[in-house]
């Protein structure tokens, strides 16, 4: 079941931030994730000259775009910033491709609004080293925190106990999480393919209510949900030995959530609220805040402390 060479190919880069920039602006679901982590992390990280966030997921980096202009906003003068962005090397001519791309944005940003700022590029290969000695320079005096999505190894033979192991050693301020439902890595492979399904259909029928374009959709369908899907049948066939449920791997792991202050939640309903159309609405389920689509959960966020 190899991915169609539209995806695998370097070429299809613009067709992907096309498709990943008409998701943003008809659905609720990349701002939600994006702005509830942000502000977890503006509001741990505040007071600190010195920010350094490790990044499992840095996609095309529209989540540090709008992190930075809020730090730019802050009294005083605006805190320094450094991104280590961890890459798969597989499909590795589009990924440099995109994350050259990314550096250059960010770069141009952050000279805009006259912020000191750092990208660095990783790759999780590096965390297969049994000695860690990895090339990542941590100041004494930086204040780190860690972007750490559940579907980061999807696709990647890299256990996240031992991810959760190398992160627990920078001891981050916080770590942000999002979880899209679909990696159950906790079930068999039958039932872990029927749930990514069924959560890529909730997402879908999502769309549809929007009354996207047709267009737009199609894109969004080819270059996102497809190779989404793709990506979690091939990691868990190449692995079907089950794991536990992510959660649990965390608080086994030493970290604690943490709790979403209330204007983190408020603003995650604004967000929601923006949506011309009815049906998306923010739930609080333990300690995370859940998008669901009517009451069919879509993503969560989570924070944690260790």
């Amino acid at each position: 079941m190899t991915p169609t060479a539209p995806h695998s190919s370097p070429f299809s880069l613009i067709f992907k931030i096309g498709a990943y920039k008409s998701f943003s602006e008809i659905s609720p679901f990349l701002q939600f994730a994006n702005f509830t982590c942000n502000q977890a992390l503006l509001e741990v990280l505040e007071g600190f000259d010195r920010i350094h966030i490790i990044d499992f997921d840095i996609g095309y980096g529209g989540q540090w775009a709008s992190f930075m202009q809020e730090l730019a906003l802050r009294s005083g003068n605006a805190p320094s910033l450094k991104i280590t962005a961890f890459a798969s090397p597989s499909a590795h001519d589009q990924i440099e491709l995109g994350l050259t791309l990314t550096r250059e944005n960010l770069n141009h940003f952050a000279s805009e609004i006259n912020m000191a700022f750092e990208f660095e590029i990783l790759s999780l290969d590096s965390l297969n080293s049994a000695s860690w000695s990895l090339p990542l320079h941590v100041s004494e005096n930086e204040a780190i925190a860690v972007n750490l999505p559940v579907c980061s190894f999807s696709n990647y033979q890299l256990s996240l106990p031992l991810v959760l192991r190398f992160v627990k050693q920078l001891s981050p301020k916080i770590v942000v999480s999002v979880d899209r439902g679909c990696d159950r890595t906790d079930v068999p492979f039958p039932s872990h393919v029927i749930h990514a399904l069924q959560s890529y259909s909730n997402l879908l029928e999502s769309l549809d209510a929007v009354n996207v374009n047709p267009d737009a959709l199609q894109k969004i369908e080819r270059f996102l949900v497809q190779p989404g899907i793709e990506k979690i049948v091939m990691g868990r066939f190449r692995s079907l030995e089950k794991m536990p449920h992510w959660r649990t791997l965390f608080l086994s792991s030493g970290f604690s959530p943490l709790t979403f202050s209330n204007f983190t939640e408020s603003q995650a309903e604004c967000v929601v609220k923006r949506t011309p159309v009815r049906g998306f609405h923010v739930e609080k389920r333990q300690s995370s805040l859940v998008l669901c689509w009517q009451r069919k959960e879509l993503i969560s966020a989570s924070a944690w402390r260790c």
